[in-house]
């Protein structure tokens, strides 16, 4: 591991004072909380999610029945839901979208002593281990794989027919007691599926299956410099889940070697930042080059990575060597709120071991809170990693990043980076970072959080907002602050979320929709509010930003995802 910078030394009193403050409140946090008849109304509709899951979710599908669960029903017919492809019409079930259902599931057992809900979970997650995994131990489930419930095969040759996982971030804890080998199994053969080159961590989203095992953390590390031309794609959303399952890996079995690499892959993205302003990236490599681009840039393939770092392709004419995919800073969340908060999640849990990717985390957010963020407008600019201002700028060519004439704009940021930037803030105290989740508060019909954390409040109990990552976001300053007043702004969401999303037992949308998602936010989110409410906090596992879909050819819709062929049809 990678000793301490001198930079961060002068941050471990602040790291030390956070996590104090955070344990002293939480500790004085543990009481139950006044009831009220809306509590109990929230309480008792995820029970009955729950168990209508349960009864309606299950497989009973084909000559053999398994304790699988499928993605969702439809409403009215109970009918499960089915990827269709060619002339095939597939019952989905994908456990790897099923893992906040399972910390729901988990979550009910353990604040009502009921089992069953738990064990449905944990017996699926048996029958996976048994059933559906490769010689190396990776599992049938992601982003392009499902298993079939007509014939309990898996299904992968809808698309890339790989492993990929983006931000997934499974309930690795509830794995490993169901069964620790095949666990950390698992997340060795996700490393050993996903790493192209150890030496220099190449690596790519897409992980083939039937790999055999080679040296893994044995492996020798050579610490590129960043932008290196490689053959993978360092995505940060794919780096992400082997950050967040090499530390899991140790935090669970005591495996040095996997948290060893977790932080080498971490620190990775960091070197490659810009070395002025700390800002980026969402790749540390550069796509090798290894042929020349379609002339006709109407030909599908003209954007794929094949032809080289689609950035430099498009911009570089303009902007030079800065115009590299890992230094466009469009979108904020794949680094500011999904790999940011997974990280703060796992240095939280690393304790003193997490010391180094905390600061890193923290380093990274305040330096995007400086130099995209506008509190004023409550939006975030698009930017090079020097801090250079793309607003206003109209695209030359076209290319992956969309079509010629396109104007880059200002974007507002959505309550995951205000939970990302939430958490951030109970664990270093830095109040910079509270100034971001102050201003996304308000932009999302919040109302004032207070120009100091915890006085001066003036929040909108009227607010008409239903979004489950805002109550995760609130519980995170209850729990820094010991304030009620965020708590009961949570408590206003989570009735917000019964009235508009709970239809047919399940949480939809809108009452038009056809088709009920287990992987539920909703349903977690009001049972995080009854967890606090119960002071039994960390009953409920906590949501760390992951969430599962499937990617690939569907019907005569093309390449699509779930969430459009799927959960965004209404009735």
């Amino acid at each position: 591991m990678t000793p301490l910078r001198p930079s961060i030394r002068a941050f471990t009193i602040l790291l030390i004072q956070g996590f104090a403050a955070t344990f002293a409140l939480g500790a004085a946090a543990v009481a139950p909380l006044d009831r009220t008849p809306a509590d109990d109304h929230r309480f008792e509709a995820v029970v009955t999610f729950a168990d209508n899951v349960l009864a309606k979710g299950r497989d009973v599908y084909g000559e053999t029945h398994t304790p699988l669960f499928v993605d969702g029903v439809h409403v009215e017919t109970g009918e499960p839901v089915r990827w269709r492809f060619e002339d095939n019409a597939w019952i989905v079930s994908n456990m790897a979208s099923q893992q906040n259902l399972f910390r729901t599931l988990a979550g009910l057992s353990r604040l009502t002593g009921e089992s069953r809900y738990e064990d449905a979970a944990r017996e699926a997650i048996a029958h996976m281990f048994a059933h559906q995994r490769d010689k190396a131990g990776l599992l049938y489930w992601g982003g392009h794989q499902f298993v079939d419930l007509e014939t309990n095969t898996n299904v992968g040759n809808f698309d890339a027919n790989c492993h990929e996982f983006k931000n997934h971030f499974p309930f690795y804890e509830l794995m490993w007691s169901v069964d620790p080998e095949k666990t950390a199994e698992f997340i060795r053969a996700l490393w050993n599926a996903h790493i192209l080159d150890w030496s220099r961590l190449d690596m790519n989203r897409h992980g083939a299956y039937g790999r055999s095992m080679g040296a893994l953390w044995e492996h020798e590390f050579g610490a590129p410099e960043p932008f290196f031309e490689g053959d993978g794609l360092t995505f940060i959303n794919a780096g992400s889940d082997l950050i967040y399952a090499g530390g899991m890996l140790h935090l669970l079995g005591e495996e040095e070697g996997a948290l060893t690499w977790a932080l080498r892959l971490a620190e990775q993205y960091v070197r490659a930042r810009h070395p002025e302003t700390k800002l980026g990236v969402y790749q540390y490599s550069q796509a090798r080059r290894r042929a020349e681009p379609p002339e006709d840039e109407s030909d599908p393939r003209f954007t794929h990575s094949t032809y080289g770092d689609r950035a430099q392709r498009q911009f570089g004419p303009e902007f030079g060597a800065i115009a590299l995919e890992g230094n466009f800073l469009r979108s904020p969340e794949g680094i500011y709120a999904k790999n940011a908060l997974m990280q703060l999640r796992l240095a939280e849990s690393l304790g003193g071991q997490g010391a180094q990717l905390l600061e890193w985390t923290r380093e990274g957010m305040g330096a995007y809170a400086e130099h995209a963020y506008d509190a004023e407008t409550n939006t975030v600019k698009p930017l090079w990693a020097d801090g250079a201002d793309l607003t206003g700028y109209a695209i030359q060519r076209f290319g992956y990043y969309g079509s010629k004439g396109t104007v880059f704009k200002p974007a507002t940021p959505s309550t995951d980076m205000m939970f990302s930037y939430a958490t951030a803030y109970r664990l270093t105290g830095d109040t910079a970072l509270w100034e971001v989740a102050r201003g996304i508060a308000r932009g999302h019909d919040l109302g004032e959080l207070g120009a100091t954390p915890g006085e001066g409040a003036a929040l909108n109990m009227a607010t008409d907002n239903k979004d489950p990552i805002a109550v995760f976001a609130l519980i995170e300053l209850h729990q820094r602050t010991g304030v009620d007043g965020y708590l009961d702004l949570a408590r206003r969401i989570g009735d917000n979320i019964l009235a508009a999303n709970f239809h047919h037992g399940f949480f939809l949308p809108t009452a038009g929709h056809a088709h009920a998602k287990f992987d539920s936010l909703e349903a977690l989110a009001l049972l995080s509010i009854e967890s606090v409410l119960r002071g039994k906090p960390d009953a409920v596992p906590a949501y760390n930003g992951g969430g599962g879909y499937i990617h690939g050819r569907y019907g005569d819709m093309g390449r699509t995802r779930d969430g459009n062929a799927i959960w965004s049809v209404t009735r």
